[in-house]
Protein backbone atom coordinates (compact mmCIF):
# COMPACT_ATOMS: atom_id res chain seq x y z
CA UNK A 1 0.00 0.00 0.00
CA UNK A 2 1.75 3.28 -1.03
CA UNK A 3 1.24 5.89 1.92
CA UNK A 4 3.22 9.18 3.50
CA UNK A 5 3.03 8.22 7.04
CA UNK A 6 1.83 5.86 9.33
CA UNK A 7 1.47 7.59 12.94
CA UNK A 8 1.08 4.62 15.94
CA UNK A 9 -0.83 6.34 18.33
CA UNK A 10 -3.10 9.18 17.49
CA UNK A 11 -6.63 10.70 19.54
CA UNK A 12 -7.30 13.33 17.82
CA UNK A 13 -9.39 11.38 14.24
CA UNK A 14 -11.33 8.71 16.89
CA UNK A 15 -12.87 8.40 20.17
CA UNK A 16 -10.67 5.39 20.86
CA UNK A 17 -6.62 5.85 20.58
CA UNK A 18 -5.87 4.88 16.81
CA UNK A 19 -3.09 3.93 14.16
CA UNK A 20 -3.37 6.77 11.67
CA UNK A 21 -2.62 5.73 7.90
CA UNK A 22 -2.21 8.80 5.95
CA UNK A 23 -2.61 7.91 2.17
CA UNK A 24 -0.69 9.18 -1.05
CA UNK A 25 -2.48 11.21 -2.61
CA UNK A 26 -5.49 14.07 -3.46
CA UNK A 27 -7.14 15.42 -6.40
CA UNK A 28 -8.35 18.40 -3.85
CA UNK A 29 -11.88 18.76 -4.68
CA UNK A 30 -12.29 20.40 -1.56
CA UNK A 31 -9.87 23.36 -2.99
CA UNK A 32 -10.99 23.10 -5.76
CA UNK A 33 -14.68 23.42 -5.68
CA UNK A 34 -14.13 25.90 -2.91
CA UNK A 35 -12.22 27.87 -4.95
CA UNK A 36 -9.11 28.74 -2.09
CA UNK A 37 -5.65 27.46 -2.19
CA UNK A 38 -4.60 23.94 -1.14
CA UNK A 39 -2.17 25.72 1.39
CA UNK A 40 -5.66 26.23 3.58
CA UNK A 41 -6.17 22.26 3.58
CA UNK A 42 -4.89 21.19 7.34
CA UNK A 43 -3.21 17.95 4.97
CA UNK A 44 -1.75 20.20 2.46
CA UNK A 45 1.64 19.35 3.97
CA UNK A 46 0.89 15.69 3.34
CA UNK A 47 1.36 16.03 -0.49
CA UNK A 48 4.98 17.09 0.02
CA UNK A 49 6.20 13.93 2.24
CA UNK A 50 7.52 11.26 0.52
CA UNK A 51 5.47 7.95 -0.68
CA UNK A 52 6.67 4.62 0.63
CA UNK A 53 5.13 1.55 -0.12
CA UNK A 54 3.98 -0.84 3.00
CA UNK A 55 3.15 -4.45 3.06
CA UNK A 56 -0.37 -5.16 4.58
CA UNK A 57 1.43 -7.41 6.69
CA UNK A 58 3.70 -4.70 8.30
CA UNK A 59 0.83 -2.65 8.80
CA UNK A 60 -0.48 -5.08 10.70
CA UNK A 61 2.07 -5.97 12.71
CA UNK A 62 2.99 -2.21 13.26
CA UNK A 63 -0.54 -2.01 14.60
CA UNK A 64 -1.21 -5.32 16.75
CA UNK A 65 2.11 -4.22 18.67
CA UNK A 66 0.63 -1.26 19.97
CA UNK A 67 -1.29 -2.48 22.89
CA UNK A 68 -3.02 1.01 23.54
CA UNK A 69 -4.61 0.89 20.02
CA UNK A 70 -8.26 0.09 19.25
CA UNK A 71 -8.67 1.51 16.15
CA UNK A 72 -7.64 2.18 12.67
CA UNK A 73 -7.77 5.84 10.76
CA UNK A 74 -7.13 5.86 7.46
CA UNK A 75 -7.38 9.39 6.46
CA UNK A 76 -5.09 12.45 5.01
CA UNK A 77 -5.42 13.53 1.56
CA UNK A 78 -8.07 11.08 0.28
CA UNK A 79 -8.32 7.32 0.97
CA UNK A 80 -10.70 6.56 -1.61
CA UNK A 81 -8.95 7.74 -4.40
CA UNK A 82 -6.97 4.55 -3.59
CA UNK A 83 -9.98 2.68 -2.63
CA UNK A 84 -8.61 -0.58 -3.49
CA UNK A 85 -5.30 -0.74 -1.12
CA UNK A 86 -8.18 0.29 1.79
CA UNK A 87 -10.53 -2.70 0.72
CA UNK A 88 -7.55 -5.49 0.62
CA UNK A 89 -6.21 -3.70 4.06
CA UNK A 90 -10.02 -3.94 5.60
CA UNK A 91 -9.96 -7.50 4.19
CA UNK A 92 -6.87 -8.33 5.32
CA UNK A 93 -7.44 -7.07 8.94
CA UNK A 94 -10.47 -8.91 8.99
CA UNK A 95 -9.23 -11.96 7.55
CA UNK A 96 -6.28 -12.16 10.68
CA UNK A 97 -9.19 -11.73 12.94
CA UNK A 98 -8.81 -7.77 13.77
CA UNK A 99 -12.64 -7.09 13.91
CA UNK A 100 -11.33 -3.39 15.97
CA UNK A 101 -12.67 -0.27 14.28
CA UNK A 102 -11.67 1.01 11.10
CA UNK A 103 -12.26 4.81 10.51
CA UNK A 104 -12.35 6.09 6.78
CA UNK A 105 -12.18 10.23 6.48
CA UNK A 106 -13.08 11.16 3.00
CA UNK A 107 -13.87 14.19 1.13
CA UNK A 108 -16.20 12.77 -0.72
CA UNK A 109 -20.17 12.69 -0.25
CA UNK A 110 -21.62 9.01 0.81
CA UNK A 111 -24.27 9.65 -2.95
CA UNK A 112 -20.61 10.22 -4.63
CA UNK A 113 -19.35 6.50 -3.22
CA UNK A 114 -22.40 4.83 -2.80
CA UNK A 115 -20.79 1.72 -4.83
CA UNK A 116 -17.75 2.01 -2.69
CA UNK A 117 -19.62 2.40 0.58
CA UNK A 118 -21.75 -0.60 -0.60
CA UNK A 119 -18.35 -3.21 -0.29
CA UNK A 120 -17.32 -1.92 2.71
CA UNK A 121 -20.77 -2.57 4.36
CA UNK A 122 -19.91 -6.50 4.08
CA UNK A 123 -16.98 -5.72 6.63
CA UNK A 124 -18.16 -5.61 10.95
CA UNK A 125 -17.07 -2.01 11.91
CA UNK A 126 -16.62 0.38 9.30
CA UNK A 127 -17.39 3.68 9.66
CA UNK A 128 -16.51 6.24 7.29
CA UNK A 129 -16.69 10.19 7.78
CA UNK A 130 -18.03 11.96 4.92
CA UNK A 131 -17.95 15.79 3.85
CA UNK A 132 -15.56 18.15 2.15
CA UNK A 133 -13.88 21.01 3.97
CA UNK A 134 -15.00 24.36 3.65
CA UNK A 135 -13.13 26.97 5.13
CA UNK A 136 -15.04 29.65 7.79
CA UNK A 137 -17.48 26.57 8.40
CA UNK A 138 -18.29 26.57 11.92
CA UNK A 139 -16.68 23.02 13.68
CA UNK A 140 -19.37 20.27 14.98
CA UNK A 141 -18.95 17.29 17.51
CA UNK A 142 -20.06 14.58 15.85
CA UNK A 143 -21.37 11.66 18.25
CA UNK A 144 -20.25 8.84 16.11
CA UNK A 145 -16.61 9.58 15.55
CA UNK A 146 -16.67 11.26 19.51
CA UNK A 147 -14.67 14.32 18.31
CA UNK A 148 -14.72 17.82 16.84
CA UNK A 149 -14.97 17.95 12.76
CA UNK A 150 -13.78 21.04 10.97
CA UNK A 151 -16.97 22.01 9.10
CA UNK A 152 -20.73 22.07 9.89
CA UNK A 153 -21.25 19.99 6.77
CA UNK A 154 -19.12 16.88 7.34
CA UNK A 155 -20.56 13.55 9.33
CA UNK A 156 -19.48 9.72 10.16
CA UNK A 157 -21.93 7.08 9.66
CA UNK A 158 -21.12 3.37 10.27
CA UNK A 159 -21.49 1.85 7.81
CA UNK A 160 -21.63 -1.77 8.81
Amino acid sequence: MKVKQIVEEVFQDYKKASMLIVCHSCTWKCCTEGGFPVSVCQNSPHALSKTVEISKEEILDRYLSNPLTSAVVVGGLEPLDQFEDVWKLLMYFRSQGVSDDFVIYTGYTLLEKLDQVELLTEFPNVIIKFGRYIPGRVSIFDEVLGVDLASDNQYAVKVS
